[in-house]
């Protein structure tokens, strides 16, 4: 038989060709095929200008979990899943089993050895540390402060200017600039003012370093780090920037550690009282840095592109805010956290956002030990977690931006599981700062819909960017208006 098919090389092609179309035809619709020597690998390139959609569309044909066979000594295979039942276990029920693992602090090197990266002992110090100061009474009422205070002096101020002059704005851009003045104020003290300025160098370090991780998932390991170690190309990029924030940061803590700020509350200044080295509060800075700027910013972003959309939806949310804070008159308003609390229809809202658009929609986990998940897969290497919330227990209409999803018959908010609503994770990584997400983005959503009319240009097409955060590919632009009757008011 091998003499035959030596003798007649048609035959061996038509041989290889039927196989690989039996391998085709026998691939489920919409799942990757699995290519000799490459694997899967030519799906996630071909689709790497949509990698998020791509990916829910193939968890989706999958059945919510699929395993992704990388090329052929790559070590680049995983599991993908957004079954709740998977995520609860590996989040929760397995939660020691199921560890960031061994490459990915070298993935995600620029945070160093923070509260994202950390596991174990460093994990479990760091999360305690940090527990303990978000529920303080103190820290909360700074966060509630700080953020009222950016949206009042700021934001709403430079939103009322481009009204005035009938410009379009980038919208995703000016939310970005608004949550790293509050993070930069929260975290380190300091309010970079980064909405009066027309470039904010060290914002765009975390940019850099988001697109720079989200390759490093889609890339055999040895490439980036072939050029990590020639410094060349995105690499390159990354580690120009770094050393810039770097010396930034440590000029920072020094300054803090010579005034010696007993009685300031930012996490700074608690975390230096506490003894910690330079080194420590270098990688925690970065880590909250990157967790306040990024993921609030991104999920305000989304929101207003979704309320463009949806006009009713916007209609409903200003007919709350009016029944609580009465009429538009002469001023502009901004509301404080305190005020918020118990408006239902906007916390709906939100919740429905960070459904369709998860700020951090992969979370990656590595399984130390052999498991079987609840779905039937074997985890025993890496995988990405995908956000289930998506279809699984929510109905035909998925798809559709509906806070009415998150309303009980009774008016109150309805619960959803962790498992199945991941925007925050879930289990023992539950993600500090929730409460502090919610309470900037209630104030900056209330204060702007309140005042503002809010109108995507036409012709503008907003998608999701590669990177680890759901970033918009092309930002937002958009029109604003001051609703009829207000005025700029601002008081100092």
């Amino acid at each position: 038989m091998l003499g035959l098919l030596k003798s007649y090389p048609e035959i061996l092609l038509a041989l290889s060709c039927f196989l690989l179309l039996r391998r085709y035809l026998g691939t489920p619709r919409g799942v990757p095929i699995t290519w000799p020597v490459l694997g899967m690998l030519p799906a996630i390139l071909s689709n790497l200008h949509r990698l998020h959609d791509y990916c829910a569309e193939v968890v989706h044909a999958s059945g919510l979990t699929l395993v992704f066979k990388g090329p052929i000594l790559s070590k680049f295979d995983f599991i993908v899943t957004c079954d709740p039942a998977n995520t609860n276990h590996i989040l929760k029920s397995a939660f020691a089993y199921y560890q960031k693992g061994p490459d990915f602090p070298e993935i995600f090197d620029p945070l160093g050895n923070g509260l994202i990266v950390a596991d174990e002992d460093s994990w479990t110090t760091q999360r305690k540390a940090g527990h303990g100061l978000f529920a303080e009474a103190k820290f909360k009422g700074y966060v509630a402060e700080t953020s009222k205070g950016n949206a009042e002096l700021a934001l709403v101020p430079m939103l009322a200017r481009a009204a005035d002059l009938g410009e379009a704005v980038d919208l995703e851009d000016v939310l970005l600039r608004f949550t790293f003045n509050t993070s930069s104020k929260i975290v380190i003290g300091v309010d970079p003012n980064c909405l009066s300025k027309q470039e904010v160098p060290f914002a765009r370090v975390f940019d850099e370093a988001e697109e720079v991780l989200a390759l490093r998932h889609v890339t055999p390991m040895w490439w980036w780090k072939l050029m990590r170690w020639l410094n060349v190309g995105p690499e390159k990029t990354l580690a120009h920037s770094l050393e810039m924030w770097d010396v930034h940061v440590m000029q920072t803590i020094r300054e803090r550690r010579e005034a010696n700020c007993e009685t300031s509350p930012d996490m700074l200044s608690v975390y230096l009282q506490k003894g910690h080295d330079d080194k420590f509060l270098r990688d925690m800075v970065f880590n909250f840095m990157l967790a306040g700027r990024d993921t609030t910013g991104a999920g305000l972003a989304w929101f207003f592109w979704l309320v463009s959309k949806n006009p009713s939806v916007e209609t409903k949310i200003l007919e709350e805010l009016k029944e609580r804070f009465g009429e538009a008159d002469e001023q502009t308003k901004v509301f404080d956290a305190e005020s918020l609390r118990g408006l239902v229809y906007l916390h709906a809202a939100l919740c429905e956002t960070l459904r369709l658009y998860p700020p951090v929609p992969f979370n990656h986990k590595w399984a130390a030990k052999a498991d079987v998940l609840p779905s039937g897969g074997d985890p025993d290497h890496d995988f990405d977690v995908r956000d289930g919330s998506d279809g699984e227990g929510v109905g035909k209409d998925c798809k559709e931006f509906r806070p009415e999803r998150w309303i009980t018959e009774h008016g109150t908010i309805k619960y959803e599981p962790p498992q199945k609503f991941l925007a925050f994770s879930a289990g023992p990584r539950t993600c500090l700062g929730k409460d502090v997400a919610f309470t900037q983005m209630k104030i900056v959503t209330a204060a702007l819909i309140y005042n503002f009319e809010i109108e995507a240009v036409e012709g503008h097409v907003v998608e999701p960017k590669l990177s680890m955060i759901l970033h918009m590919k092309n930002g937002f632009l958009a029109k604003v208006r001051k609703r009829r009757g207000n005025q700029l008011v601002v008081f100092h």
